[in-house]
């Protein structure tokens, strides 16, 4: 007996149940394209302009609405659930934008369990009011869904029915084939790579996600075969030909410092006095230059892996996350540190100034050859002798950290080793609010152009920049009086977001770039706000065979390289291809490229280079393709010195 608690005839029902399905699916991608459109009108252009990826983020949510539909009988439970799982998505891709002006990608998911943890780091984030008004908008749907919940009640065969097609459809998008065979029916381009902003704004935040979920990696070289890499492995011999040992073997430390790079680069700010005044006056007995990032305004983590493994996004799948990888891919190549502790004469270890929740390190740092693993609490309980407090700001004091560092280093001398200590700082971390140093700034600093309230976040910027200046120039005062050789590096990882009271970037404030948004910057404003700056400093000037004093473009992925020719002769070929190719190549990334002169493009295509660069850069693709998603037919032989077997 029909239940007279249905409204009209089943037939009637089913059709408006898929009817219901169809058009919630639509509610709710248009509720998250206004989340990340800001308003209305742009969620119509974008439909207007680009119909074949909105009819496919309908699908995309469309589809567990009507499973859930037609697997639970309430349409509206379906639609509420959906919706809100689509504007949280939302949301976090306001906050990423807001963080570092690029939208969410589907490798930031790496970190998803880390949510609380990235957001305080970040300082104060506030939704939106369309996310608000977004979230009233799905409510009033659901509560429709709610009140014709017996206009749409399914039951028997046709519930079986629906739930069988929504499996159909689900079935259709999840698969590499059904996706892309639909993608081609709407004209949508769903195999091209592209970089993550233009993605989103032309696919849509969901789309660009689902985009990247079947976008495959590296294509394989062509005739990719053992013979193949054979010849490749021969040709790489050739190239890099034999190395000598170096006589002396230095300590290496490295310090990843916190958003540090010259302020002297914001045009229109005037300081009372150099707030980098160590720093410049270490350039002239160092290597020093440009320090081409991967990031601004976040991607500590990443740029770690880049560095020490000598990889990048660009070599992954998209949507992989570099710090998340599975593990034994981190042993298909010899790390940064592996080439000095392999011979037994050095012990790696690895200092930060703050804890081990972030980016997997407590897992990939050991396989990278890094013996122990010291954060901000194991720093504090060394035990080495220090007067006044530990933390600066928020974090543990970076002259406080490198103090540790020389602890360490003397500790591992003692024992007849040389030290390879790897320290990533935090007090210069955001955010960036005037409290963070109690309003205290050493520097005045005056700019016509920002606001008093913008002004106190440039100078907690300021006052961080020169505490991290201040203790470079202690660290290497106290290397000068040692009689151990030592090396260090020293390089800023990314810039800062340096966000304004307005929402507007400092950066957009003084004119370096149109908006916050990178997908209407020119390939000059990427690759000028997508960097620092470094330098490599020694308490032997020989350490540096000549260079001391010179300036020298380097890169996340050249720093590496660089090091080991000044102070590590047998490199593996690997290591040492790293070094040719960092020659033509300081940066190839999904959004630019920069050639080894610092010269920036859009794409490698597009950056003209000669036949001998782009056979370098060929060999390289042959090597990590081999290893990363091949047979691994020379993997091992490129973690031995060039010539060898």
């Amino acid at each position: 007996m029909r239940n007279k608690r249905l409204i009209g005839p089943a037939w009637l029902r089913w059709v408006l149940f898929n009817m219901g399905a169809v058009c919630m699916g639509a509610v709710i991608a248009v509720l998250v394209q206004w989340v990340i459109s800001d308003t209305l009108p742009a969620v119509r252009w974008w439909a207007e302009h680009y119909p074949g990826q909105m009819v496919m983020t309908v699908l995309i949510y469309a589809a567990p609405v009507y499973i859930l539909g037609a697997l639970t009988g309430r349409l509206w439970l379906s639609g509420l659930l959906t919706g809100a799982v689509g504007l949280v998505l939302a949301l976090v891709d306001y906050f990423k934008t807001a963080i570092n002006g690029m939208p969410l990608e589907l490798a930031d998911f790496g970190l998803a369990a880390k949510a609380g943890n990235v957001a305080g780091l970040a300082g104060n984030l506030t939704p939106p009011e369309d996310f608000w008004l977004a979230c009233a908008a799905l409510l009033v749907c659901v509560l429709v869904l709610l009140l014709a919940r017996r206009l749409t009640a399914i039951e028997g065969r046709g519930q079986f029915l629906s739930f069988g097609f929504s499996l159909a459809l689900a079935a259709v998008l999840c698969s590499t084939s059904g996706t892309g065979a639909l993608a081609e029916l709407l004209g949508v381009d769903f195999y091209t790579r592209i970089d993550t902003a233009e993605n989103h704004s032309t696919n849509g935040l969901t789309l660009s996600l689902w985009r990247d979920r079947f976008l495959q990696g590296k294509t394989p070289p062509e005739g990719y075969c053992q013979d193949y890499m054979e010849q490749v492995l021969a040709r790489i011999d050739e190239i890099l030909g034999p190395a000598e040992d170096m006589e002396v073997k230095p300590n290496i430390i490295m310090i990843l410092s916190e958003s540090f790079y010259d302020l002297n680069r914001l045009p229109g700010i005037e300081y009372e006095r150099d707030p980098l005044e160590n720093f410049h006056a270490l350039e002239q007995e160092s290597i020093s230059g440009t320090f081409h990032s991967h990031y601004l305004g976040y991607g500590t983590g990443y740029i770690e892996m880049s560095m020490l493994y000598g990889i990048n996004g660009l070599d992954l799948p998209p949507g992989s996350n570099i710090c998340f990888l599975d593990n034994e891919v981190y042993e298909r190549f010899d790390a940064l540190a592996e080439q000095y502790t392999k011979s037994g004469d050095y012990q790696a270890e690895m200092l930060h100034g703050f804890d081990n929740s972030l980016y997997n390190r407590t897992v990939t740092y050991p396989m990278l050859g890094f013996e122990e693993l010291l954060f901000s609490e194991d720093v504090q309980n060394l035990g080495f002798e220090w007067e006044g407090g530990v933390y600066g700001g928020y974090y543990l004091k970076d002259s406080y950290l490198f103090r540790g560092m020389l602890d360490q280093m003397e500790k591992i001398n003692a024992k007849g080793q040389r030290a390879f200590l790897y320290g990533i700082t935090m007090e210069n971390h955001q955010p960036f609010d005037a409290k963070k140093f109690d309003y205290v700034c050493q520097i005045g600093v005056e700019c016509g152009q920002l606001g008093r309230d913008d002004m106190f976040i440039v100078k907690t910027l300021l006052e961080g920049i020169t505490q991290a200046d201040q203790a470079l120039g202690e660290l290497t005062d106290l290397l000068r009086e040692s009689e151990e050789p030592t090396v260090v590096v020293f390089f800023g990882d990314h810039r800062p977001n340096l966000f304004m009271i307005d929402g507007e970037t400092v950066y957009t404030k003084l004119g370096l770039c149109p908006e916050n948004n990178t997908i209407h910057w020119t390939e000059e404003e990427i690759n000028d706000l997508y960097s620092t700056d470094y330098l490599i400093w020694a308490n032997d000037a020989a350490l540096l065979q000549g260079k001391a004093g010179t300036r020298q473009e380097s890169s996340v992925t050249a720093l590496g390289p660089q090091l080991l020719e000044l102070t590590c002769g047998q490199v593996s070929r690997y290591w040492g291809l790293l070094e040719k190719t960092s020659q033509v190549c300081l940066t190839d990334t999904d959004q630019y490229f920069v050639d080894g002169k610092g010269r920036p493009s859009f794409s490698r295509e597009a950056a003209g280079l000669s036949p001998e660069a782009e056979e370098l850069l060929d060999l390289r693709d042959a090597v990590v393709y081999d290893a990363l998603y091949g047979k691994q037919y020379i993997t091992q032989d490129m973690n031995q010195p060039a010539g060898t077997r």
